[in-house]
């Protein structure tokens, strides 16, 4: 059974992705479109050509990617290249100790603090 590519479903996913709201993307289509109009977009199976064009070039994506791009397809490639468990040990090389990084920066905070102070009583004693 050949699976079918939810084009719309892949608009939301590149638009959300992308940090787009529905508002936004209505606005760059044009005066035609809103809010509503993009939702019952994204719920069709398939895009008009031409109209997939438009959101493709509005979003800055390949309409192939649109027409193409399969959920389940990068799930499984993602499960088959990650079957050792690599993503679990994400921060395994920290190169410093996160507490002297607070204490760094924390310490540099307290010398601004310092200097503003002197700057400020220097003012008051030309006073």
């Amino acid at each position: 059974m050949e699976k079918t590519i939810h084009q719309g479903r892949n608009v939301k996913r590149f638009r959300e992705m992308l940090g787009i709201k529905q508002e936004g993307l209505a606005l760059e289509l044009g005066d035609d479109w809103n809010q509503r109009k993009i939702s019952l977009l994204e719920q069709k199976d398939v895009i008009e050509e031409e109209l997939l064009e438009q959101v493709a070039k509005v979003l800055k994506v390949p309409v192939e990617a649109i027409k193409n791009f399969d959920e389940e397809a990068a799930i499984n490639v993602i499960g088959n290249n990650y079957h050792d468990n690599s993503t679990s040990n994400v921060n395994y090389h920290c190169t410093f100790n996160p507490i002297d990084k607070i204490i760094e920066l924390y310490e540099a905070l307290v010398k601004s603090e310092k200097e503003k102070v002197q700057i400020l009583q220097s003012i008051l004693d030309k006073k």
